[in-house]
This record gives C-alpha cells, structure tokens and sequence, in this order.
C-alpha cells in the first residue's frame, strides 16, 4: 500500500473523528484519532498534514495508520 499526503479538514475533539482531505482530487476520507499513530490533541490542528494508508472501510473510504507531519 502506498502512503498518501493530505491535510485535517475536520475534526471533532469530543466523538474523536474527523475527515482528510486528499487534496488533489478533493476527496475526503473519514479518519478516528486511534487510527492517528502520534495523536495529541493540542497538536492536532484544521489544516494540519498528514500521511496516511487509504482503505474501503463498510461507509466509504478511510485513513488508517495516520501520521501528522
């Protein structure tokens, strides 16, 4: 599997999910902070850049082994 850069276009601190943006294409992918390898709250910003590992999860894709940058 190939990793991929993108950027948080949203998260939700308090049910622990948010969304990638993959930039070039425009898609975004559905990510939960424990699929954030470095995860820190006070660190974790809109726009923040990542790497992560896309998967078909059961409601669409998704990033897994997510790393901020």
């Amino acid at each position: 599997m190939e990793s991929k850069i993108g950027s948080i276009s949203f998260f939700d601190y308090e049910k622990g999910i948010g969304l990638i943006s993959s930039g070039s294409d425009g898609k975004e992918l559905f990510v939960h902070f424990s699929s954030i390898r470095n995860f820190n709250p006070s660190s974790l910003k809109i726009g923040q850049k990542v790497s992560y590992i896309e998967y078909k999860g059961s409601k669409g894709p998704q990033a897994e082994y997510v790393v901020l940058l």
